[in-house]
């Protein structure tokens, strides 16, 4: 469907063609309709189908009528990570550059003056991530009873992140006549929740099943060695003509350990992680965007909704921890209709992540054959939680027992902490009574035989084998 069909107005229309846009996906074509006759959304579709124009092109023409208030924002967007709200508000200028709408930036990591100043003169969007907005609100600078229209974008990573409390909290200090627009690209339990709790008769739309990769991702799970990644990737690297990549880690640490190793061998890469201050994220984002690093490590601060054209490949060099991210992860390739490649590490710890993951995109994985044979594959006995082979624990299945062993009582499992009197096949040998044994010391030792009658074995021992000596008894008798 053309944007040209959607209600749009003229001047906003203008702004999208100028962007190269002709032409709405899916979600844009089913949200921007109801948005715009004011209609409550929960919107579920997979990164990179344009959820975030989904809501910013009808918000636009909405708040063009009507005039801001000082500390009171007409409209409020939620989003999990600075990056993302940094997105959005790029999205706003350029396709509000035909309307004199005004918006701030609420994030942290930056300046807080200036965020104060442009709240003072009113605004007619705010783009916040929750820890600093509730900050803000508990300072008593600003005010939420004049915002008539809330977008909580991501909100299953916001249930990752923990901010659901902070959500919540939120809604109750925003009007209760006000147009709320949930996104997300999966939909757990609790935020179905929140989405009755806070949603008015929500309009459901659901342009893909919840959780799904994209089918113009060709994805891979790579066996190998803890020891051997980095290796690995390099080979990869190499052999698979990569233009730009994101590698993705499950720590900080490994992020800037990885970042090193490139760079040592020549690759001209960068990182982005949590502990990288706001500036010096959107130099390095900037950096990559620019082509002057063509490969990005980073952990899942920039898994999700961030739009970078042309990444080629993805690789995730952890295998992460919840199978969400996993397809988040991957969407940073294979956007807007482009083909990506996605290449996931597993190690003999990952297969329960890997089986969770299959679970949930409802597909196999393909492997690489690696001559590494850490992941079961389709038919293969399971190996257990931790995916070390063989029974829960990591321990290795126990072989077939021949004829001759099988006459052999079988040794049982470890008992429980009851104590070995409930080991009925393996009776503990008896044991000397108290009688029996000789006299021990607190470290259960045997005590030597006292050296004279007035040696107290009863009593506490007080580091003396004789009487005590007279003069440090002064004292003690009175």
């Amino acid at each position: 469907m053309l944007f040209a069909d959607l209600g749009l107005s003229d001047e906003l229309l203008k702004a999208v063609a100028e962007a190269g846009y002709t032409e709405a996906t899916p979600i844009q074509a089913q949200a921007i309709p109801s948005v715009l006759m004011m209609r409550d959304i929960v919107g579920i579709a997979q990164t990179g189908t344009g959820k975030t124009a989904s809501f910013v092109l009808p918000m636009i023409d909405i708040l063009a009528e009507g005039r801001s208030r000082a500390r009171m924002p007409r409209s409020l967007i939620l989003e999990p990570t600075r990056e993302l709200a940094a997105q959005v508000a790029e999205n706003f200028e350029k396709y509000g550059k035909y309307h004199k709408l005004t918006m701030a930036l609420l994030i942290g990591g930056v300046s807080m003056g200036d965020q104060l100043a442009a709240l003072e003169k009113g605004v007619d969007v705010l783009i916040a991530t929750p820890g600093r907005l509730m900050d803000l609100f508990g300072r008593g600078k600003i005010m939420l009873n004049g915002c008539s229209l809330l977008v909580i974008d991501e909100a299953d990573r916001m249930l990752d992140m923990g901010f659901i409390p902070d959500i919540e909290e939120i809604c109750t200090k925003l009007p209760a006549q006000r147009q709320t627009l949930l996104f997300s690209a999966t939909m757990p339990p609790v935020i179905k929740k929140l989405a009755d709790k806070f949603l008015s008769n929500p309009k459901s739309i659901e342009v893909a099943r919840p959780a799904t990769a994209g089918a113009n991702i060709a994805q891979m799970l790579v066996p190998v060695a803890e020891r051997d990644k980095r290796e690995m990737l390099r080979k990869l690297l190499a052999s698979e003509g990569v233009d730009s990549a994101i590698i993705f880690c499950n720590r900080k640490t490994m992020v800037r350990e990885l970042n090193q190793s490139l760079k040592r061998h020549g690759y001209k890469s960068g990182e982005i992680h949590g502990d990288i201050d706001q500036a010096s994220r959107i130099a390095e984002l900037d950096r990559f965007k620019s082509g002057e690093i063509n490969l990005l490590v980073a952990s899942d601060v920039a898994a999700r909704g961030l739009d970078i054209k042309g990444v080629s490949h993805v690789f995730n060099f952890d295998a992460p921890w919840h199978p969400d991210d996993y397809v988040h992860r991957i969407g940073r390739t294979g956007r807007a209709g482009a083909t990506g490649k996605a290449f996931t590490f597993v190690t003999r710890n990952d297969a329960e992540a890997v089986e969770n993951i299959e679970k949930l995109i409802g597909t196999k994985i393909p492997r690489l054959d690696t001559g590494v044979d850490v992941v079961p594959a389709e038919g293969d006995a399971p190996r257990g939680r931790a995916g070390r082979g063989g029974a829960k624990g990591g321990k290795k299945a126990a072989p077939e027992r021949t004829k001759d062993e099988a006459a052999k009582p079988e040794r049982t499992e470890r008992a429980p902490a009851r104590g070995r009197e409930d080991r009925e096949e393996y009776p503990a040998p008896a044991r000397a009574t108290r009688e029996e044994r000789p006299p021990r010391n607190e470290k259960g030792r045997a005590k030597p035989a006292p050296r004279n009658d007035n040696r107290n074995d009863d009593g506490p021992d007080d580091g003396w084998n004789g009487p005590m000596p007279g003069f440090l008894s002064v004292g003690f008798d009175g």
